[in-house]
Order: C-alpha cells, then structure tokens, then sequence
C-alpha cells in the first residue's frame, strides 16, 4: 500500500485523530471534504452519539451542497445537491436496512456512486460491495452516562483511489 505518512500510526492509509468538541467534528468533516471527489465512498461507524451525522455536516459545508444535513435515519437517504461545480452528497443512514446489498441495492446508490460523494452511516457488511475503493471512518466514543464529548477517530483509505492520499493533513 505505500508507506504511511509521518503522523499516522503504523498502519498504511490509516491516520488516528482525537476530536474533542461537536465543533472540532464538523471542521474535521469540512477538511475531509477537501480530499473527496464525484465517485467517493465514506463508510461510518461508531456508537449512537458518535458523531456521525456531526461529521457529515461539517462534510456538507465542505462540499458546498444546499439543505441541512440531518439524520437521515427515517428516509434511509437524502441528496444534497451541490450549489456550485462540485458533486452532490448522498447521505445514507443503513441502520435500519437489515439485509445486505440487496436491501442497499433499492436506493440506485451505485447509479449515484460515479458523480456523487456517498456518505453511508451504519453501512458495514451493506455496502462494501459497490466499490473497493472507500473510505472507512471509526468513531469511538465512551459510552454509558457521559458528557464526555473526546472522540477517538480512525480513518483509514482502502482501495487504489487511496493508496497515495496523505490522510495525515485531515489532523492538522
């Protein structure tokens, strides 16, 4: 896979990050967006409360698309077209979804795959199948009675849209 960058752990196309503010979340997402491009696939997972959809916006803001992005969780998937040249996000919420590719499969996501940014929360085991080309994104949180708002981030790029991509500016 290349060698990994000066700042990421010892994992190739991996890159740890510690975010400590629903700010910091949204401003990792508005860097992140700079990286993605009309094809790109996002994988998110972590805990309910992680951050996800926090991520997502900041994503949203990023790529300069219209409408506020929220959970998409109780209309499965939402397109934000861009307000400018850039590719549109589709912001899909595969929690709900139990089978696999099939159930992924109604949404046309590959149809929308090749000119859009996809953002797939709780897609593992959904949505791998549609490229091999993603970006994986885990978020671990403390969980339990908490207001602990540290988030333990790891963003690794999979595939050979990200074999050469620097993912240590994301945690800058």
């Amino acid at each position: 896979m290349g060698t990994p960058a000066p700042h990421s752990p010892a994992e190739p196309g991996s890159v740890q990050i510690v975010v400590t503010s629903p700010e910091q979340m949204r401003e990792l997402g508005r860097r992140l967006a700079k990286l993605l491009r009309a094809g790109d696939l996002v994988m998110l997972s972590g805990e309910l409360g992680a951050g996800k959809t926090t991520l997502t916006r900041g994503l949203g803001e990023g790529l300069g698309v219209r409408g506020a992005v929220t959970s998409p969780t109780f209309v499965i998937a939402r397109v934000h077209p861009s307000l400018g040249d850039g590719p549109p996000l589709v912001h899909v919420d595969a929690y709900r979804l139990s089978g696999g590719l099939d159930e992924m499969e109604d949404l046309d996501l590959d149809v929308s795959l090749p000119e859009s940014v996809v953002v797939v929360e709780w897609g593992e085991g959904k949505v791998e199948e549609l490229t091999e080309d993603r970006l994986q994104v885990v978020i671990h949180r403390a969980v339990g009675d908490t207001t602990d708002e540290v988030r333990q981030m790891t963003i690794t790029g999979l595939g050979e849209r990200w074999v050469s991509a620097d993912l240590s500016v994301l945690a800058a």
